[in-house]
């Protein structure tokens, strides 16, 4: 029976710590931290990511806006809100909910946020950081899980780690950072041929292909380590579940997350990260 690595648990505390380093910054650098979200539309699951944000920046101490836009807001329209945002001196993070209207060329609103305030670390500049090992901002939900690994003294070294799901914002930047911490890594997909073979090997499991419960039990090896994900909605019950049939799968591996509760709390913990050390940067605090 796998021991359940609660996410919401660990950004509590990480979370708590913030709170204790924000309440000094005002009388250190003479302002708060701050960040600017902006909402494209009403789609229901992004004004909750949204409000989930807000909620976390008033709890740490983190100054908040959302910038609400209406659905027809045209491209041109959403990159002069961003432009005024990269010239804004008081804003540290700008973050931009996705997905966008389909009118709306995503790679293009991404590479107009100032590198430095690119709080998602989605711009090519901190994409290419991670890839040549440079300083950059790392993508929340990655950092997120190696975080949670770190939290029960899991090692990474030495161990064979298999990425299921090669997405931008998740399987790629988290296959490189544990490749980056000795591990030897896979990056498998819905395409590799005989996956449940593939992910069988693994010591480390991590499902991000966004499949509802695509991870089975006959996929994982007796004692894996299985970081689940996934966001999906259960077919059966319309209730929230992740990639990993969690049930079955917690049976064999040793250590898991569960969803909800597991690695979402991680990725708004480590946003809140990101502006914090965004907002050192520009106010001279990590000198």
């Amino acid at each position: 029976m796998a021991i359940i690595i609660s996410g919401k648990e660990l950004s509590l505390q990480k979370k708590e710590i913030m709170k204790q380093k924000v309440s000094t910054f005002e009388e250190k650098y003479g302002r708060l931290p701050k960040l600017s979200v902006i909402l494209v539309g009403d789609n229901p699951a992004s004004v909750s990511y949204v409000t989930g944000k807000g909620k976390a920046c008033a709890e740490i101490g983190i100054l908040n806006e959302t910038i609400k836009l209406p659905e027809s807001t045209t491209q041109e329209e959403l990159l002069n809100v961003i432009e005024k945002l990269n010239k804004n001196v008081l804003v540290d993070g700008i973050l931009v909910q996705l997905p966008l209207p389909k009118h709306i060329d995503s790679n293009s609103v991404i590479n107009a946020i100032k590198p430095e305030k690119d709080v998602d670390g989605f711009h090519p500049q901190n994409v290419a950081a991670l890839y040549l090992k440079q300083k950059g901002i790392l993508p929340c939900t990655p950092r997120g899980i190696i975080q949670v690994l770190d939290s029960k003294n899991l090692p990474i070294q030495g161990k064979k780690a298999v990425v299921v799901g090669r997405s931008n914002i998740v399987g790629l930047p988290v296959a490189k950072m544990l490749l980056d911490r000795n591990a030897t890594v896979v990056i498998a997909h819905s395409k590799t041929y005989n996956l449940p073979e593939v992910c069988r090997e693994a010591d480390i499991l991590i499902a991000a292909v966004g499949r509802a419960r695509m991870i089975t039990a006959d996929m994982v090896k007796d004692g894996a380590v299985v970081i689940d994900v996934g966001v999906n909605r259960d077919p059966e019950t319309g209730k929230l579940c992740g990639d990993v049939d969690f049930e079955n799968v917690k049976e064999k591996a040793s250590y898991i997350t569960k969803v909800p509760g597991g690695i979402g709390p991680m990725t708004i913990s480590c946003l809140m990260e990101n502006t914090i050390e965004c907002y050192l940067e520009h106010v001279g605090g990590n000198k």
